[in-house]
């Protein structure tokens, strides 16, 4: 009888195992519903699209930088701009930036990471990294820096609202 006991007991375990075995596939959560309605592609597009759009405007942005060409430079900005680099002198508006582009000292640069993260129909935050090279006779040749950008769309065109860097070691 004591044999019978334990079969019956390894039965009754086997069945348990074989029931909750199947029931676990149902207790899988379901994956959520997404907050719009838009096709994968669609969205997966626009933010292309919107990356292509910031990578010529930095690029736009980093050679007025290096050529100093004010008139390039100040049509990215937007009126209400505001600036703070590492050179810890504070906060910059454009025509404070505009003023200092004539003692830019930026022989070249490299940007690289460049991520857009859209923020509704006319904004998005831009983050991305710069290398920038000094003149060879600069006492400091080499500077690196983690940059954030916030950009509105204003009257149809993209303009940087917001500039913030951080020196990165």
């Amino acid at each position: 009888m004591a044999d019978g006991g334990i079969m019956r007991k390894c039965f009754v375990f086997a069945c348990v195992a074989a029931v909750l075995t199947s029931l676990s596939p149902a207790q899988t959560p379901a994956m959520p519903a997404k907050a719009d309605d838009s096709p994968p592609s669609s969205s997966t597009s626009a933010d292309s699209s919107l990356t292509d759009i910031f990578e010529s405007k930095i690029k736009v942005e980093w050679e007025a930088l290096k050529n100093k060409d004010r008139k390039a430079y100040g049509e990215l900005l937007a009126e209400d701009y505001q600036g703070v680099e590492v050179d810890g002198r504070g906060e910059r508006t454009k025509i404070q930036a505009l003023n200092e582009l004539a003692n830019t000292n930026v022989f070249n640069y490299t940007l690289w990471g460049l991520k857009v993260i859209p923020l509704g129909p006319d904004a998005a935050l831009v983050i991305y990294e710069s290398t920038m090279q000094f003149p060879p006779k600069s006492a400091i040749r080499y500077s690196r820096v983690y940059i954030s950008e916030v950009w509105v769309k204003r009257a149809g065109h993209w303009k940087e609202l917001h500039y913030q860097e951080t020196r990165v070691k």
